[in-house]
């Protein structure tokens, strides 16, 4: 991902995101095989950073990690 306001598909562990970079460092995280229509997350630093694959399949991860399976929303 090398441009702001680019949208790519990413498959992890069975889930599907849509990944946007809004700006030099933030990210948006659609969950688009999620079972709450329109929910995800966002990621963002103060410094300008274009996250790895690596570091974008770690933070899809992490939200997975929280999310409540009776739910499907990051529990409490």
């Amino acid at each position: 991902m090398d441009d702001a306001d680019t949208t790519h598909e990413v498959h992890v562990d069975g889930e599907v995101f849509q990944v946007t970079r809004r700006d030099p460092s933030t990210y948006d995280y659609l969950w688009v095989s999620g079972p709450n229509e329109g929910y995800g997350f966002s990621s963002g630093s103060n410094v300008p950073h274009e996250q790895t694959p690596d570091e974008i399949v770690a933070a899809i991860r992490n939200f997975l990690a929280q999310i409540d399976p009776a739910t499907g929303y990051i529990g409490d």
